[in-house]
């Protein structure tokens, strides 16, 4: 295999050797450069070319501008190997890359936020279909799916939800009584623990804590039978994948939220009057007995209907999320995380936007 050289002479090239892409990269001269470097030409010798691949043509063809040159002696193999290079079509110009910029990471952002809502109304949508079929063919609701995930996002979260929600309660009561107190204004720490608490506090503290305990547990089952192959094998037997498997969670999850935002209010609550006796020397039976006049009845069904929507959404986000997963534990593990911040990103949107709604239902006059 003969060395491929490169000699000019009188504005004219003389090719000779074997001109391949091997030659090409072990040649110490390298020619490559060599073309790019070559001044004004008048002609070309390919007659001592030994051999011509396709990676020299193209090397050639572009150091000619992509055009014949007006004086070119070549054998008629080398010409026909020319020829199919010069017959190929123009390399598009080159697009540029907006994946690592600003517009496309916001575009990237945008149409994630667009799949997984219209991934959401659909899976919503089969849940209705679902709950159809149910009311037609009751003997096929799956009540032991129903009470297994019942206790697990409702019994389980009892001792943690009461345990944050009476140091939450002994917290704001104690910080609030030091700036009542100076103020002169005791009497008012039942109607701001109440209010705070049974309407907004309780049911945001329980949805933050049941997304991040029970949301990412229902994603990473789900995920794990996707990995496992599960949910097909359910398909594959006529099972149908959203009643055995997400109904039972979103139906338990909307269940429980308000009982576990009854649960974590009182003990809120009691902290509250802990707290209050403490520093403002508040009797207990004084501080519950104020509380209904402080607080009407009507922040307490606003509170258990966050409840309601908040472990509904948290369900059903878990649930998209889980059947997302691809069968790889990288994507178990994104889409779990990704489950919970957007279940706590949602639960603070829809949180503001009950607060626009009822902001004049259940204040005291």
């Amino acid at each position: 295999m003969g060395t491929p050289l490169l000699v000019q002479n009188a504005g004219e090239v003389s090719l000779s050797g074997t001109w391949t892409l091997v030659s090409l990269m072990a040649s110490d001269q390298d020619p490559r450069r060599a073309l790019a470097s070559l001044g004004q030409v008048q002609g070309w010798n390919l007659l001592g070319v030994e051999r011509l691949d396709s990676a020299a043509a193209v090397l050639l063809w572009r150091t000619w501008g992509r055009r014949w040159p007006e004086r070119l002696e070549i054998s008629p193999t080398l010409r026909a190997t020319l020829e199919r290079v010069a017959d190929l079509p123009p390399e598009s110009p080159a697009v540029r890359d907006y994946r690592d910029s600003l517009v496309g990471r916001v575009g990237r952002l945008t149409l994630s936020i667009l799949r997984n809502m219209l991934g959401l109304v659909e899976l919503y949508g089969r849940l209705v279909l679902d709950l159809f079929f149910l009311c037609r063919h009751p003997r096929d609701i799956p009540w032991k799916e129903f009470s297994a995930n019942l206790y697990k996002a409702g019994a389980q979260a009892l001792p943690v939800s009461a345990l944050v929600g009476f140091l939450i309660g002994i917290t704001i009561s104690y910080l609030s009584a030091l700036q009542l107190k100076t103020y002169g204004a005791d009497l008012f720490i039942v109607n701001i623990l109440g209010i705070s608490i049974i309407r907004e506090l309780g049911p945001v503290l329980v949805a933050v804590l049941v997304a991040g305990r029970s949301g990412s547990a229902m994603t990473a089952q789900i995920g794990v039978m996707r990995v496992t192959e599960e949910i097909d094998a359910l398909s594959t037997l006529g099972v149908s994948r959203t009643i055995r498997v997400v109904l039972p969670k979103v139906a338990a999850l909307t269940v429980a939220m308000p009982l576990l935002v009854v649960w974590s209010s009182a003990s809120a609550l009691l902290g509250g009057a802990l707290a209050a006796f403490w520093q403002l020397d508040f009797s207990f039976t004084y501080f519950f007995s104020m509380l209904p006049k402080a607080v009407p009845i009507a922040n307490l069904w606003i509170g258990l209907a966050k409840g309601a929507v908040f472990g509904f959404l948290i369900a059903l986000l878990a649930c998209q999320f889980g059947l997302h997963v691809r069968p790889n534990t990288e994507s178990l593990s994104m889409r779990t995380t990704a489950s919970v911040v957007t279940a706590i990103t949602l639960v603070i949107i829809v949180d503001a936007v009950f607060a626009i709604f009822t902001r004049n239902l259940g204040m005291p006059s």
